[in-house]
């Protein structure tokens, strides 16, 4: 758990972990996503109240609607899809509200579930992502390789 300057530590908000099948022979999909968001306030640019989901001639925004509440609420959705065609996979969610301060926590879950919870996991998709523009979103599929680094300047 975190600590202020004063002493006080905080409590890490739970990761949700979650399945939805468990027939082994069926491939496992994982996927991850965040809800947890940076600060903003209107004065920032927002036209609206950052915290309040509005919908704008069929848009919504409000503040992690892409970052990444939205691409959650995606693979959600696409769960059902997959129920409705009867697409034989076993499904896990792992949905965080940390990411923003460095996935605080989410090591040593990984690490103590590795064994039990992940132990059947096939593939993983992580679902937060950017956008190329307003109109083309990117799909990962892919990576190699992160190096993490953190500095503390006096």
């Amino acid at each position: 758990s975190p600590q202020l300057p004063d002493g006080q530590v905080l409590p890490l908000p739970s990761v949700i972990l979650g399945e939805l099948g468990k027939d082994p022979q069926n491939p496992t999909v994982c996927f991850y996503g965040h809800v947890d968001v940076q600060p903003a306030k209107k004065e920032d640019g927002w036209n609206t109240d950052p915290y309040t989901l509005t919908e704008i001639d069929g848009n919504l925004y409000g503040r992690g609607a892409t970052d990444n509440k939205g691409p959650v609420l995606a693979w959600i959705n696409a769960v059902e899809t997959f129920r409705a065609l009867k697409l034989v996979v076993n499904f896990k969610f792992v949905i965080e509200g940390m990411e923003e301060a460095g996935s605080l926590g989410l090591e040593k879950l990984l690490e103590e579930e590795k064994q039990s919870f992940f132990s059947d996991v096939d593939y993983i998709v992580i679902s937060d992502n950017l956008w190329l523009s307003n109109k083309k979103p990117a799909l990962t599929y892919g990576s190699r390789g992160n190096a993490c680094f953190f500095v503390e300047v006096k």
